[in-house]
């Protein structure tokens, strides 16, 4: 399984030949300005909550490649009405079976609002199984107990996590959430775009370390192979 980072919680990740692509925020953000959204070869679009900096390329991306948006059914609604006309509704507790693995969407505490003001839907998480690996793609969200019921209910591989705190959990939460969730290996997101959620990085590995978890913060352009 590749992965590649997109920067803030965008990334891409090959499952079983298709690419699978989170939360697309590039063009706007500064730290991924070598990056060209066009250039994103995606046939699925996975997108957690409405807010800007995680869903400001879906249309970008849809126009050069047709993919297949998966979202809460409030979201895919509002893009088919700008033309995303492929898209998958779901909501929380629902799971469906594609191409490349089956998706259930899971809570997320958070808030979720779309820029013209209409209802966005609540906030969501995915649990992403495959014939590869499982993981966890939090999004945007405070610890919660309910992350112990994904624990019970997958063998999680790896989970991406925000850990850039004030919007979201810091360092600290996201190691609980590792354990809630059963596993030692977390990829970092929700980090540095903006300076209110600028990390020390050498303080957070050492947090995660201390810890015995592995916490990987990727740059920006890199692809890592699980």
């Amino acid at each position: 399984m590749q992965i590649t980072y997109y920067g803030h919680s965008c990334f891409l990740i090959e499952i079983n030949g298709k690419n699978i692509l989170f939360d697309p925020f590039i063009t706007p953000n500064e730290l991924a300005s070598e990056i060209d959204a066009k250039s994103i070869k995606a046939d699925y679009i996975l997108l957690t909550h409405g807010h800007q900096d995680h869903m400001a390329d879906v249309e970008e991306v849809y126009k050069n490649t047709g993919a297949t948006l998966v979202s809460s059914f409030e979201l895919v609604s509002w893009f088919g009405n700008k033309g995303v006309a492929d898209g998958h509704p779901m909501n929380h507790g629902g799971k469906k079976k594609f191409e490349f693995g089956t998706v259930k969407m899971v809570n997320a505490i958070h808030s979720s609002s779309l820029p013209d003001g209409t209802y966005a839907g609540n906030p969501a998480g995915f649990v992403v199984q495959t014939s590869e690996k499982t993981f966890y793609f939090a999004g945007d969200t405070a610890l919660t107990l309910d992350m112990q019921l994904i624990g019970q209910e997958f063998d999680i591989d790896f989970a991406f996590m925000p850990i850039g705190d004030n919007f979201t959990m810091d360092i600290h939460d996201a190691l609980k959430a590792a354990d809630f969730v059963k596993t030692d290996t977390i990829i970092g997101m929700h980090y540095d775009t903006f300076p209110y959620i600028r990390l020390d990085h050498e303080e957070v590995k050492n947090v995660a370390a201390n810890a015995k978890k592995d916490l990987k913060l990727m740059e920006i352009g890199q692809t890592l192979t699980l």
